[in-house]
């Protein structure tokens, strides 16, 4: 078990790198920590924005903290999966063949519009995020550790775009968008001399080897099997609602206790409660589900639905954990 100075050790880490990445990426606090719980996870993360955002500023300050190497994919139609993933040439000076790394080969990877690229490269994108390993000529590459994708999403001009099917939906880790800032913020961003998107100025207060150190630790954080059957009601209140063609699977829960791990630790907590599964519910579990015809026609959102779910299951009482 991770007792409680390992905690409190991340739970300043956590608080350094949202810092870090704030920086840069002003009063959107709540999207930073979905994305650096989905970095402590193990998982990737799929955005949902028009652009000019921060998209792309979110991800390299990402990076920029950490210490790590960041790369940006634009998607477009005739990408090939080469193109992301490396391939094999030919080198004169030695007459051998050697292999030659793609922009996946980094920590943080921002893969911008992958709605636009045909599903041959998606799907080679997709199967790297799962293996995390590239294979060429049967020959197997690590991608670099931590990896985290951040992939993007366009929800306008939709001409020329290949919709990433549920099944493939269903391996990003959390979904969620960075949103308009407030007034007050985008004030902040617009003033002369403002420091908002400046990566350079973002200050490295990690590095990737600490990183994957409390990875690994925050897997054993302590949940208790009253929070365990929670969730396993969540499961199935999503797959017997009526309005849903497509439950949440098992896969999907496991991410969402996964997740809750790493979102109570960075609360200072060596244990999960119920609001952090509810707090985290959303990002991870909406994407997952699939509504019927008729509740698309009716202008029912998976997001609705879950809130619903939340709102029938019955929350295990303090006593019980």
């Amino acid at each position: 078990m991770i007792d409680t100075g390992e905690v409190s050790a991340f739970r300043d880490l956590h608080t350094r790198l949202a810092d870090a990445v704030e920086s840069a990426v002003r009063g959107k606090r709540d999207v930073v920590d979905l994305v650096l719980v989905a970095m402590f996870a193990g998982g990737h993360v799929l955005l949902e924005d028009v652009p000019g955002t921060g998209k792309t500023t979110l991800a390299r300050a990402v990076a920029g903290a950490l210490g790590g190497v960041s790369r940006r994919v634009q998607f477009t139609p005739d990408l090939l999966p080469s193109d992301v993933t490396g391939t094999s040439v030919y080198d004169p000076q030695t007459g051998q063949i050697r292999f030659r790394p793609g922009p996946v080969f980094a920590n943080i990877v921002l893969a911008d519009e992958i709605n636009r690229a045909a599903a041959k490269t998606q799907s080679a994108l997709l199967e790297v995020m799962e293996e995390r390993t590239v294979t060429i000529d049967g020959v197997g590459h690590a991608v670099p550790d931590p990896f985290l994708v951040v992939a993007t999403q366009n929800p306008i001009d939709l001409d020329g775009t290949y919709r990433l099917p549920e099944a493939q939906l269903d391996r990003f880790m959390l979904r969620t968008s960075i949103g308009y800032p407030s007034v007050e913020d985008e004030l902040d961003v617009l003033r002369p001399g403002s420091g908002a998107g400046r990566i350079a100025d973002v200050r490295t207060v990690s590095s990737p080897r600490e990183i994957s150190a409390f990875s690994g630790r925050l897997q054993l954080l302590h949940v208790a099997d009253p929070i365990l059957q929670y969730i396993s009601e969540l499961g199935t209140g999503t797959r017997t609602d009526e309005r849903l063609r497509l439950g949440t699977s098992t896969r999907g829960l496991r991410t969402l206790v996964r997740c809750a791990q790493v979102y109570a630790a960075s609360k200072g907590r060596h244990f999960v409660v119920p609001q952090d599964v509810q707090d985290i519910a959303d990002p991870v579990l909406a994407h997952r589900l699939v509504l019927t015809r008729e509740s698309v026609l009716s202008g029912v959102t998976t997001s609705e639905v879950l809130a619903d779910v939340l709102s029938r299951v019955a929350v295990p009482k303090p006593a019980t954990q």
